[in-house]
């Protein structure tokens, strides 16, 4: 009859005690550090056992850092989003305002050119803007925001910050008619600023460029001459820049040169303008032209009576 064995199984049999292990291990441990601080003998080993581990660990982190890029890039595709949004609201709020800022800058640099041109005119001088263009698109008129009621008169002349623009020809309470340099048969007394040739400087209409007439073919004028007024119509102030020679086309079989002007004034874009007056105060009145005294006169001899 078999006998019963109350023995563990092998698999089930426990080796040294907990104790003995631990002191086992702390002894081998403390010989260890001992021999790796003194001698350095472990130094191969740990080199050995970082670069087997290293790939792994970075293995291991690579789920972790996998996530936060993506959680970063999300994040940020929605930040960037809202700002998009942002700035083109304010790209929207602020476009009439950064338009209105350029035209302020080039409004300011032609109100610095007037005002140039107010302290070398000193006189009656009224600084006026621009309304609207004449009923008629032919006509090469402009009305202003100035009138009888501001001292405003017919015959003035208007310039802007560069030249000569053209004259006043009505006068209305609040607004004034101005008729520009470049209206038909509309005149402007000259001179050549080079040397002194005095001339006429005629419109020719829209689309035309004015035109010095009646100019003799050996006329002592080049293209790029600079024309200003001559003030002899008691109109215009001397000295103001009108124009300057564009063409000067001569024919032999011709009497008169044809000689094509470019305005130098905004005659077509500007929108502030100066209303100045001639300096009149020291000049004698223009005497009234008469009949010839010396002209013979026609003797009617009536029929004698019967």
């Amino acid at each position: 009859m078999p006998t019963l064995s109350y023995d563990s199984p092998p698999f089930f049999r426990r080796g040294p005690s907990p104790f003995a292990r631990f002191v086992f291990f702390g002894l081998l441990s403390l010989a260890l550090l001992f021999a790796d601080g003194r001698y350095g003998y472990l130094e191969n080993v740990r080199l050995g056992v970082a670069a087997v581990l290293g790939p792994l660990q970075r293995a291991a982190l690579l789920p972790g850092q996998a996530w936060d890029v993506v959680v970063t890039y999300f994040a940020s595709q929605t930040r960037l989003s809202a700002e998009n949004i942002q700035l083109k609201q304010q790209l929207l709020t602020q476009g009439t305002v950064v338009q209105s800022a350029r035209s302020l800058v080039q409004e300011n640099g032609r109100l610095r050119g007037l005002l140039k041109a107010h302290t070398r005119y000193v006189g009656n001088d009224i600084l006026a803007e621009v309304l609207y263009l004449g009923r008629d698109p032919f006509s090469q008129k402009v009305f202003v925001n100035k009138g009888s009621t501001d001292q405003v008169k017919a015959g003035q002349a208007v310039i802007d910050d560069v030249g000569v623009v053209g004259q006043v020809t009505r006068a209305y309470p609040a607004v004034s008619e101005v008729t520009l340099l470049t209206e038909k048969d509309h005149t402007i007394p000259v001179k050549v600023e080079r040397n002194g040739v005095r001339t006429l400087l005629v419109g020719a209409g829209t689309g035309h460029a004015p035109e010095l007439r009646f100019m003799s073919a050996n006329a002592d004028i080049q293209s790029g001459d600079v024309l200003v007024t001559s003030g002899l119509d008691g109109t215009y102030p001397p000295g103001l820049a009108v124009a300057v020679v564009a063409a000067v086309e001569r024919d032999s079989g011709l009497m008169f040169a044809r000689i094509t002007c470019r305005p130098l004034a905004g005659v077509d874009r500007s929108d502030q303008v100066l209303i100045v007056s001639a300096p009149l105060a020291g000049m004698p009145a223009r005497p009234e032209e008469t009949a010839d005294d010396d002209t013979p006169k026609r003797v009617v001899k009536g029929r004698r009576g019967r």
